[in-house]
C-alpha cells in the first residue's frame, strides 16, 4: 500500500474502521446468543469467547504486525489500547444514559467485582513494565517468562472474577445497595434474538468475526502507509488513531450494554478486554521469536503506566461512587480524560525528543 496515494489510504482506513463498528454490532448480537444456547455465561469460556470477539482488530493488528516484523506498531496498538479502551468508558458515561437525574455510571455499576476485574488489569500492567526490562536473550521455546506470566495472571484473574460473580463475603455479595444489578462478568443479560437458530449465529460470528479480522489487517498496512507518508510516530499513531479505530467494538457493544441497563456489564467488557490486550505480547512472541516486552521503548513504557493510572481513577471511583457530574459525565470520568490528554502530551514530547 506503501504506493498508494495518502487520500486513498486515509479512505481504505474508514472504510476498514466501519466494518469493524458493523461487525462489531453483529459479534455482539451472535455472542449473547451463543453464551445462551451454548450456556458459556456462567463458564471461563463466555469469559474469552467475549474477550476474543471484542478484541479481534487487535489481534488481527498484532499477527500483521509481528510477521512483518512491526514490533513497534504492534506493542504501541497493545499498550495504548488499553489506555484508549479504558476512557471508553467516559463515552459509555456521556452517551450511555442521559437526563439530570442520572447518576455516573461508576456510580451505577459499583460492585467490588469490578474493583477485582480493575486490579487484575494493574497486575498484568505492572508486569509488562517489569518484562521490559529483562534481558532480550531470556528467551526459550519461542517464550519469554514476562509473557507467560501475563497470560498466568490473565487466567487466575478470570477465575477469581467468575468465583466473585457466584458471591463475595461482603454485604450483599460487595455490590452497592442502590446500584444497578451486578451480572456475572462475560454474560449479557440482553435476550437473544428468539428467531435465530444456533447455526446461523455461528455463521454470523464466524463471518464477522472473519471481516473484523481482515478489516484489523488492513487498518494496519493503510495506517501504517499514511503514517510513512505524513511522518508521524508510528507509537503515536498506534496509540491513538489506531487504537480509537479498533476499540469501535467495545464502544458500540458498551452503549447497547448501558443503554438497556447494563451498566457493571459494561464496564466489565472494558475491563476484561483491557486484560486480555496484554496477552496477545505471548502470541507476538511466538510468531516473531524475539523476546517484544525488552524491546519496549520508553513511550512503550509511558503508555502503560498511563493506562494503570485510568485504571486506578476508576476503581476509586467505584469504591467511593461520587455523584458529582460535571458536562453531563462524573467527576472520575473528568478526571480521566484530563490524564489521558495530558498523558498524550507527554507521548508527543517523547517520540519528538
Amino acid at each position: 500500500m506503501d504506493s498508494l496515494p495518502l487520500w486513498l489510504l486515509v479512505l481504505i482506513f474508514v472504510g476498514g474502521a466501519a466494518v469493524i463498528w458493523i461487525a462489531g454490532i453483529q459479534l455482539s448480537k451472535t455472542t449473547d446468543v451463543l453464551d445462551d444456547r451454548l450456556h458459556l455465561g456462567s463458564a471461563l469460556g463466555g469469559l474469552i469467547v467475549l474477550a476474543v470477539a471484542t478484541n479481534l482488530p487487535e489481534i488481527a493488528i498484532t499477527v500483521s504486525a509481528a510477521v512483518s516484523g512491526s514490533i513497534e506498531v504492534a506493542a504501541g496498538n497493545i499498550l495504548g489500547g488499553v489506555a484508549l479502551q479504558t476512557v471508553v468508558i467516559v463515552i459509555l458515561d456521556a452517551f450511555g444514559r442521559r437526563g439530570k437525574n442520572v447518576n455516573p455510571i461508576t456510580y451505577r455499576a459499583a460492585s467490588l467485582g469490578l474493583v477485582l476485574e480493575a486490579v487484575v488489569v494493574v497486575a498484568v500492567l505492572a508486569v509488562v513494565i517489569a518484562g521490559s526490562q529483562l534481558p532480550p536473550g531470556l528467551i526459550a521455546f519461542r517464550l519469554t517468562p514476562d509473557v507467560v506470566l501475563i497470560a498466568g495472571i490473565w487466567a487466575v484473574g478470570l477465575f477469581l472474577v467468575q468465583r466473585a460473580g457466584k458471591g463475595l463475603p461482603w454485604h450483599q455479595s460487595g455490590a452497592a445497595p442502590d446500584t444497578t444489578v451486578p451480572q456475572r462478568s462475560g454474560h449479557r443479560t440482553r435476550k437473544p434474538v428468539a428467531r435465530m437458530g444456533t447455526g446461523k449465529a455461528v455463521a454470523i460470528f464466524s463471518v464477522s468475526a472473519l471481516a473484523t479480522l481482515v478489516a484489523g489487517v488492513v487498518l494496519e498496512r493503510a495506517g501504517d502507509a499514511a503514517v510513512s507518508q505524513i511522518g508521524l510516530s508510528g507509537v503515536l499513531f498506534g496509540a491513538t488513531v489506531l487504537a480509537l479505530a479498533t476499540s469501535l467494538p467495545e464502544i458500540s457493544t458498551g452503549l447497547q450494554a448501558v443503554k438497556q441497563g447494563d451498566d457493571n456489564l459494561a464496564i466489565s467488557d472494558i475491563f476484561g478486554g483491557n486484560a486480555f490486550l496484554p496477552v496477545l505480547f505471548l502470541v507476538a512472541t511466538l510468531i516473531s521469536g524475539k523476546a517484544v516486552l525488552p524491546q519496549a521503548n520508553a513511550s512503550d513504557i509511558y503508555l502503560t503506566a498511563l493506562a494503570a493510572l485510568l485504571t486506578v481513577v476508576y476503581a476509586v471511583g467505584l469504591v467511593f461512587r461520587p455523584k458529582t457530574r460535571i458536562a453531563g459525565i462524573g467527576i472520575d470520568s473528568v478526571i480521566v480524560v484530563l490524564l489521558y490528554f495530558a498523558g498524550i502530551g507527554g507521548l508527543v514530547a517523547i517520540t519528538i525528543s
